[in-house]
């Protein structure tokens, strides 16, 4: 048995494998109930096993010295893994394909690489801080009055609303760990900033694509859905592993001491919550009363409510603004939709998969899921997806012949997302929604 930590940086995880099976991948914030908690809850699942750290701390630290920050001890494991092949070992080590791919890391910053490029296993790539697209983003989305390593996908919606009329590219080469001024609408700076990280990744994409026509994508800034629509054509086929930030590295962490391919089947891989659900029962409330929360089955491993640990509503109705207010987030802010595999097609155009990893455009009236430029981060919920969600959203189409659903993480703005049944019957009860 192998357990993989990612800790002490953000978004804390562990991760558990058996010869090759996933028998565990969660998220700490979820137990401790702090959000993007850096350290790993003593209230996560207890495993026995060789232990594997999602970094090397001695060298992170020549960083941190060389970046005028304090020097940390050593934490205790079996095993090291570098910050950035994590990830790569992640997204790896999990890809559908057999085909030999290219791994591209993005994120605010290992222990020096903030950019790398993986081929057979083998950095042939790389740029180090301070250029870093990472921390170039979050310093954007601090600058916009927003919270750096948090509310980045905030920016990415809110840079809809405005124009890139600002050059930006000269910030990459900054040391913004303590963020920039920056003056301009947050509109705008946000849209300036979705631009330069678009640019700059296409054209590592470009440099990558010279290994192979099969990308593996990994980092936080893969999360960045609008930029992934962008790079999704340069590839033949593109794998993103649904955790593909530092969470996700625990389970990277694991399998790169594993070394052979993992037996990936979905991201339900975290708490389990056993109880049944009537299909049929969701679905004729979600008619009659419009929102309603789900909460069954293996947590997500991932911040994307897949269905297991979702907050459902009717797309027919006028129903976004009602959804922010209970979720207590800016009423600009999309929603995303949940629809039948069968019907995507007819309802959306562009990139889409199960896992939120793309925006697509509309072809639909359904505005509570579609975003102010009329695009949309589509969840395709397929015929052999595991989750509850599947069956609701047959039995919603039965009943009102609307192949999909408003789907969001059933949380507070601010807070993990539900994980346990005692936290399904505190949001019920507290923000008055039925929780299923």
């Amino acid at each position: 048995m192998i357990i993989g930590y990612s800790n002490g940086f953000h978004d804390a995880g562990m991760a558990v494998i058996d010869n090759g099976n996933i028998l565990y991948a969660g998220h700490a914030e979820r137990y401790s109930r702090i959000k993007n908690d850096k350290n790993h809850s003593i209230l996560m699942p207890q495993y026995d096993g060789k232990t594997v750290f999602y970094e090397k701390p001695l060298l992170k630290n020549t960083r941190r010295k060389f970046a005028g920050q304090r020097w940390k001890s050593r934490p205790k494991y079996d095993k090291y893994v570098s910050h950035h092949w994590s990830h790569a070992a992640a997204s790896y080590y999990t890809k559908p394909f057999t085909n030999e791919p290219v791994c591209v890391i993005v994120d605010a910053i290992g222990e020096w690489d903030t950019i790398s490029i993986w081929y057979k296993k083998k950095k042939v790539w790389s740029r180090k801080y301070p250029y870093s697209l990472g921390l170039f983003y979050s310093a954007v989305t601090k600058a916009c009055g927003l919270k750096p390593m948090e509310d980045e996908y905030i920016t990415m919606g809110m840079a809809a609303y405005g124009e890139p009329v600002h050059a930006l590219d000269y910030l990459l080469e900054t040391n913004l760990h303590k963020g920039v001024q920056l003056n301009g609408r947050p509109e705008d700076l946000a849209a300036s900033a979705q631009d330069t990280l678009e640019r700059k990744l296409i054209e590592v994409m470009q440099i990558a694509r010279k290994y192979s026509s099969y990308l593996c994508y990994g980092g936080g800034v893969a999360l960045n859905c609008v930029a992934n629509s962008k790079i999704q054509n340069l590839f033949d086929e593109v794998w993103i592993m649904p955790n593909p930030g530092d969470c996700g590295s625990a389970l990277g962490a694991a399998a790169s001491v594993y070394n052979k391919p993992l037996n990936w089947i979905d991201p339900y891989l975290g708490y389990d919550i056993k109880r049944d659900i009537n299909p049929i029962s969701v679905a004729r409330f979600l008619s009659q009363s419009s929102v309603c929360g789900i909460a069954n089955g293996k947590a997500e491993y991932g911040p994307r409510a897949l269905g297991n640990r979702s907050l459902l509503a009717d797309p027919r109705k006028n129903i976004k603004d009602t959804v922010n207010k209970i979720k207590k987030r800016q009423l600009f802010r999309p929603f995303a939709p949940a629809i039948l595999e069968e019907f995507a097609e007819s309802y959306f155009d562009g990139p889409m998969n199960e896992y939120m990893q793309y925006t697509s455009q509309a072809k639909h009236d359904y505005k509570s899921v579609t975003h102010i430029d009329g695009s949309a981060r589509v969840q395709v919920v397929k015929k052999n997806c595991r989750s509850i969600l599947r069956p609701i959203l047959e039995e919603f189409y039965n009943q009102t012949k609307c192949p999909m659903l408003l789907n969001t993480s059933l949380n507070i703005k601010g807070q993990p997302m539900v994980n346990t049944i005692e936290h399904a019957k505190e949001f019920q009860n507290k923000y008055k929604v039925k929780v299923f």
